[in-house]
């Protein structure tokens, strides 16, 4: 498969030799080598970010608010976008990674996330409903109840918008096995780098 994307030096990168090069070389190809929408949106997106994280088990109702701190940066050449964050709830800190990535070849979303409250142990798979995929990120994926033995599936979407270069928001919506919808999560970032 060719996709004309250029490639960067996977041994320097893992041997850590000169990061701010290889961020700067990463920001550069991301912004001309990916000329194609999803990825300039991509792109777009990446810097350090300050917001509050929202939190939901019940429609309607918050349990909780605080702050997130979060990172995106473009890797693999601007192929993806990595999200680091951490938040807090209930006097405890909690951290994530997202990987966001559109698949050229099949024209859709993806994201593979885990966090250290909401996945446990599994990663989250997720990917565009909509096969040219929305003017906006957003995925769906699915999650077992967490019982033995299993029951229905429930669905998580992840939707993001950036209404402009320095507000980011991200919402995580559960869907009951019955199609029901509720807010699980909310994150109003703010550009801060």
């Amino acid at each position: 498969m060719t996709t004309g994307i250029p490639t960067v030096d996977v041994e320097a990168a893992a041997n850590g030799v000169d990061q701010q090069a290889n961020a700067a070389a990463a920001r550069a190809a991301a912004g001309t080598a990916l000329r194609d929408a999803p990825h300039r949106l991509l792109a777009r997106m990446v810097g350090e970010w300050e917001g509050v994280y929202r939190l939901w088990f019940e429609r309607d109702m918050l349990a909780s608010e605080s702050a997130q701190r979060g990172c995106l940066r473009s890797v693999l050449g601007g192929r993806f976008l990595l999200h680091e964050y951490t938040w807090h709830f209930d006097d405890r800190s909690y951290a994530g990674l997202a990987l966001l990535g559109h698949h050229l070849d099949e024209r859709r979303w993806e994201c593979a996330w885990v966090d250290s409250f909401h996945t446990g142990t599994s990663i989250l798979s997720s990917r565009a409903t909509q096969p040219g995929g929305p003017a906006y990120f957003a995925v769906l994926g699915d999650y077992g109840d967490g019982r033995h033995p299993p029951g229905p599936r429930w669905g998580w979407r992840t939707e993001i918008e950036q209404p402009d270069d320095d507000r980011l928001l991200i919402v995580m919506t559960n869907i009951s096995p019955a199609g029901e919808e509720a807010k699980a999560v909310e994150v109003d970032y703010r550009r801060v780098g």
